[in-house]
Formats: C-alpha cells, sequence, structure tokens
C-alpha cells in the first residue's frame, strides 16, 4: 500500500520559455494543497507609457511588448484606433496584413515547436541536446522560422520588432520582384509544413482529456487571423468591443501577471481553442493532413496544441502564397485618416491566442487611456487548472522529479511568453 506523502516542490526558475515564472506545489494527505504558477517579472507599464502620445507612435511602441509576437501587436492597435477614425484601408492593406501576420504565426510557432517543446516529448533536457539525435528535425524548424521572419521583414522592415506598419497601411510597399522571389520560398517550404503535421502528430504525445472552454475569435469566411467576432465552444459569440462585459481580470497575490477568466471561468486561448472553433475554415489541403494524423479534433487534449501549431504553419504557408498571387504594388501603400475622439477596439489572434486591445484618443488623436489584454494572461488560470488535473492523472505518488518534468511539460506546452528567458532549472524539494 502506497503511503501518502507531503511533498514540496520549488520550480524557480522554468527553463524554455519567454520570460521569467516559477512554480510552487505543494501536497499533503495524497492531495494537492497549493499549487502556484508564480510571474514575479516587475509590471512594464506599456499602457502608462502609451498615454499622452500620438496616435502615429502607438504603432511602433506596441511593437516592443514582445519580441515573438510584435506584429500581433501592431495590427490589434492599428484596428483599434482605424476604428476611432472611422478609416477603412482598402482591400490591398487587409490582404497584406494578412500575409504580415502570417509571418508572425510561422516563425512564433516554429520556434515553438522545434526548439522548445519537442524536447519534453522526445525526452531531451533542451534543443541542443535533441538536436544531436534528431538534426533534421531542428534544420526544418529553423528553415520554417527563417522564412516567416523574410515575410516579416518584407514588411516590417526586420523580424524583431518591425517598423513598417502604420495606421492606415504601411510605409513602404514591397517591390514586385522581391514579393515573387519570397513567394516561390513560400511554395517550396510547403513540403516541410505537410510532414510537420504528421510528425507532431506521431510524438509520444500524453493522453489527457479534459473539459475547457474554448476562446477564439470567429470570421465568416477565413481561418481567424486579423479580424472577427469572439466566439467561444460554451456558445458565446459577441462583438470585440463586448469583451469587457463578460471576460474579466483578477490580481493574484503570487503573480504579477493578471488572471482572466470568462463569466468567472478559466478559459483557453491559442492554437487548439483556434482549431477547435475554426477547423472548417481551413485550407482543404490542411484539413486532409490532419484527417491523415487520425486526431480527432475539436480536441479535449491539451498536448494536441503542438499539432495545432503545425497545421496553423500549413495554412499560414498556403495562406500566404494565396494573398501574393499577383501581387501589385499599389499607387500608395496607407490611406490618411482624420484624427477624431472616441473608443476603439482592436482583436487579433497573436500566434499563442487572443490579444484584445482598447484605446480611448480625444480631439487631436492622443491616447488617453489605454488597456492591453494579452493571451498568456488570459491562459494562466487554465495553466493552473490543467497543472492540478495533469499531476493527478499522472499520480501524485511519482517522485520528485517525475512531477516537476510533467508540469513543466504542460506550462511549456501553452507556450507562455512571458519575456524571454535563458535560465537552466533548478529544483527545491521540502519534506516533512
Amino acid at each position: 500500500m502506497i503511503q501518502p506523502r507531503e511533498i514540496r516542490l520549488c520550480v524557480p526558475v522554468l527553463a524554455r520559455v519567454e520570460g521569467e515564472g516559477a512554480l510552487d506545489l505543494e501536497v499533503h494527505g495524497g492531495r494537492i494543497q497549493t499549487l502556484r504558477l508564480r510571474i514575479f517579472e516587475p509590471p512594464r507599464l506599456f499602457e502608462k507609457f502609451l498615454e499622452g502620445r500620438e496616435y502615429q507612435e502607438v504603432p511602433d511602441m506596441v511593437a516592443r511588448i514582445c519580441g515573438i509576437c510584435p506584429v500581433a501587436y501592431q495590427m490589434s492597435a492599428v484596428h483599434a484606433i482605424e476604428g476611432v477614425f472611422g478609416l477603412d484601408p482598402g482591400p490591398w492593406v487587409r490582404a497584406m496584413r494578412r500575409v504580415f501576420y502570417c509571418g508572425e504565426w510561422i516563425q512564433s510557432h516554429a520556434l515553438h515547436i522545434h526548439l522548445l517543446a519537442a524536447p519534453d516529448f522526445l525526452g531531451y533536457g533542451s534543443a541542443p541536446e535533441m538536436a544531436a539525435a534528431h538534426p533534421e528535425a531542428v534544420r526544418r524548424g529553423l528553415a520554417l522560422q527563417e522564412i516567416g521572419n523574410a515575410i516579416m521583414c518584407l514588411f516590417g522592415g526586420r523580424s524583431v520588432h518591425p517598423v513598417g506598419a502604420r495606421i492606415g497601411g504601411f510605409h513602404h510597399a514591397p517591390a514586385a520582384a522581391d514579393v515573387v522571389t519570397l513567394r516561390e520560398r513560400l511554395r517550396a517550404a510547403l513540403p516541410l509544413a505537410e510532414a510537420l503535421v504528421a510528425w507532431t502528430a506521431a510524438l509520444p504525445l500524453p493522453e489527457n482529456g479534459q473539459d475547457f472552454v474554448s476562446v477564439a475569435l470567429r470570421h465568416p469566411d477565413e481561418y481567424p487571423m486579423n479580424e472577427g467576432h469572439i466566439a467561444a465552444s460554451n456558445g458565446l459569440d459577441i462583438p470585440i468591443a463586448e469583451y469587457e462585459a463578460r471576460f474579466a481580470e483578477h490580481q493574484e497575490p503570487h503573480s504579477t501577471a493578471l488572471y482572466a477568466t470568462l463569466d468567472g471561468q478559466p478559459y483557453l486561448v491559442g492554437p487548439l481553442a483556434r482549431l477547435n472553433l475554426n477547423q472548417d475554415r481551413l485550407h482543404p489541403s490542411v484539413r486532409e493532413a490532419l484527417a491523415r494524423t487520425g486526431i480527432p479534433f475539436p480536441s479535449r487534449n491539451m498536448f494536441h496544441s503542438i499539432v495545432a501549431r503545425a497545421a496553423e504553419i500549413h495554412y499560414a504557408l498556403l495562406e500566404a502564397i494565396r494573398l501574393l498571387e499577383g501581387y501589385r504594388e499599389p499607387p500608395s501603400p496607407a490611406v490618411e485618416g482624420t484624427p477624431r475622439a472616441g473608443t476603439g477596439f482592436g482583436c487579433t489572434e497573436a500566434p499563442r491566442g487572443l490579444l484584445w486591445h482598447r484605446y480611448d484618443l480625444d480631439g487631436d488623436g492622443l491616447v488617453r487611456h489605454a488597456r492591453i489584454i494579452p493571451p498568456t494572461s488570459q491562459n494562466q488560470a487554465r495553466i493552473e487548472e490543467d497543472l492540478h488535473r495533469s499531476l493527478e492523472a499522472l499520480g501524485l505518488d511519482k517522485d520528485d522529479e517525475a512531477l516537476r518534468q510533467r508540469a513543466e511539460m504542460v506550462i511549456r506546452n501553452y507556450d507562455p511568453c512571458i519575456s524571454c528567458a535563458t535560465h537552466f532549472l533548478t529544483v527545491r524539494v521540502g519534506r516533512r
């Protein structure tokens, strides 16, 4: 008969996540008594930095919030401000913004799959360790990431904190010859992306079905990226302007990141939530690749997130190719707008999920108030809920190292973007 242990597990620094966080776990009498995903980075105050700034400054400022998904922050911001001005940039800008976003999805998902998540499923402590045994996988990941970066550079001038986006469109339109060259690179990468869907599905992913609410944008015609209304697997269907009526943030003492809930309950945002709600909007080739895996979607297994990311890489390549067919340089890459007072809302799908912005502007176009709700804070309550269920399903009688490994696997599976971290993990376990 197994005797219940009292376990105190402290993971002071989480490795292979973008940022610095920690996990505290206490088990008494065979039950989890305390579980805290601690985010201890200091508040970054970007919303306050924006106050008093001119509207033209906002896209470049919010791009600095994240080095992995700057396009998402720019796109949510420009949509919100254009909404205040009543500005429609037109079909060329709309299409090229979607291509720009495809680049970010490709580079971010490729990074996470190959360098952050795959080592967990293949039994390695780091990507360099995995690369020695699986060099072809790492090369594929770096190649796909570089293609995503190339798309971002084409429209943004650079891949990290790009500077090409502006209210009304872009500062510069890519040359037609450069677009042709890039489009051929995208076509050449399609076999890599299709193979990646099968490769991720063949990984030894734990079986771990859970009940959770998926939340994502929903668009009448497209797989959601830049536009849509907010939908959920519980039947929710609201305009983005009504986000604050149903979703709320609160502070937990152990985290500097706010927690978000839907009608008081945790919820999931990100690639699995998007796929669960929007698989009918995928390109037929992507649906066929997913069908060959044998994994049924919608899925209740959070570890199928890695397959969803691979499917979105495949989709983003196909979508970028489609949008760049017959590319023509426009007379102007942007439409000018007239500042006016009002409140605007922007909501797009960052690689990690729903990214919601609200801006209050005065008549001169100065920011009076800003609110930005990133996907990682929306997922934080769901991560803790998942940790609780996953560790109990694994078995709390497992040794401390097994519990630590599963806990880190669960956290990394969400690809939390806290910021950037390169720390290695140490563990302290206290017993009574």
